[in-house]
């Protein structure tokens, strides 16, 4: 080539654009970037709060008699059936007391015998005109005394098998049961306080305060919230949905004049026990027909002063539009108000290498969405 050539072909590649000229000379310079077309689906219409699990039955277990306890018989946070043996006191005192009870009524049962034999007696003698009133109306005093003897040592022999049936504690409530507070060889009893805690598994109550405005606002919808027709769902604080839907079965009957809310209570189905007692959730009540929503990655969202933005590729270069993320979505994804209309290819792998008009080559992201 010429030196005259060689100097045409310098000032055309000066005069051309940049881009173009990388183009040109080194087509691999699209940043390869991993894309999830925008989707639009149907989405549940719903209103998000912030809810406490509560167990439906929850029983403080406490020893009813004193005594050493010989036994605790069960494992700590396992499963337990009603009825099922949790602690065990030393009966020997309480099977005497039974013992002594049981010869005591014998004895009033015996006399019970006698004062109505005595009194037979005195009545045949004042029918053949051989006895006195006065000594049939003492034979029936008697009679009753021991008639009322034998109620008291009945009601004493009670007492004393009730109280040998409380060496034995038993679960009042089938759930779950917590630690226990005290072990083999130590004294309890009535003061001892709490032994252990049983709460119910299945169903399971979710709480959650609602305000007077959004509780106006689902009645406005046509709907009542203290009929169970409002389907709730549960998101744990990891963004996972919970499986079981549940209903509205409680509406408190007064607000509350401090938050000027109204407490609104859930059940729903906890059969592998994946909700507990005391756990906070987020509860999302779906007040309406599901209505189409674009939904995104939140991967794929990027925030700066002037709000939030995604990428997507526009003629092999990155481009930004302002997006107004909604609410609803579930798990990664979430839903779109203003800003796309579907079906745009949105960057969600290599954004930290991304700018505006940065020639890119897109592919479809893998299973490890938002990667950078």
């Amino acid at each position: 080539m010429t030196r005259a050539a060689r100097l045409l072909l310098c000032l055309v590649l000066a005069a051309a654009p940049p881009s173009a000229a990388v183009s040109q000379t080194d087509p691999g310079a699209a940043l390869p970037v991993g894309t999830v077309a925008a989707r639009r689906t149907a989405i549940d219409k719903s209103l998000d709060f912030v809810g406490r699990v509560e167990a439906v039955s929850r029983v403080e277990v406490r020893a009813r008699v004193t005594g050493f306890l010989e036994a605790v018989l069960f494992k700590e946070g396992d499963p337990v059936k009603e009825g099922a043996p949790l602690y065990r006191i030393e009966p020997d005192l309480f099977e005497a007391a039974v013992t002594q009870a049981k010869g005591a009524l014998e004895r009033g049962q015996a006399a019970q015998t006698l004062a109505a034999i005595q009194l037979q007696r005195a009545q045949d003698l004042l029918d053949r005109n051989a006895g006195t009133a006065v000594a049939r109306d003492q034979a029936r005093a008697a009679f009753d005394q021991a008639k009322g003897a034998v109620m008291g040592d009945e009601a004493n022999l009670r007492t004393a098998q009730i109280n040998l049936g409380y060496t034995r504690i038993a679960a009042p409530i089938g759930g779950r049961i917590g630690r226990t507070s005290v072990t083999k060889g130590n004294v309890v009893g009535p003061d001892s306080g709490v032994l252990t805690t049983i709460v119910s598994q299945d169903p399971i109550y979710v709480a959650f305060p609602v305000s007077q405005r959004e509780f106006l606002r689902v009645q406005q919808g046509g709907e009542r919230p203290d009929r169970g027709r409002i389907a709730v769902r549960i998101r744990f604080s990891d963004g996972s949905v919970y499986g079981e839907v549940g209903r509205i079965n409680f509406v408190n009957i007064s607000v509350d004049r401090t938050t000027d809310t109204v407490l609104v209570r859930a059940s729903l189905p906890n059969p592998a026990g994946d909700l507990r007692d005391g756990q906070l959730v987020q509860v999302a009540l779906q007040t309406g027909k599901p209505e189409e929503r674009v939904v995104v990655p939140q991967a794929a969202l990027v925030a700066d002063q002037g709000g939030v933005y995604v990428f997507v590729v526009e003629d092999g270069r990155a481009v930004t539009r302002r997006v107004t993320p909604g609410s609803g979505g579930s798990g990664p994804d979430i839903v779109i108000d203003e800003g796309l209309s579907g079906g745009e290819l949105v960057i969600v792998d290599g954004l930290q290498r991304v700018r505006p008009g940065l020639p890119v080559r897109a592919t479809p992201a893998g299973p490890a969405v938002g990667r950078t």
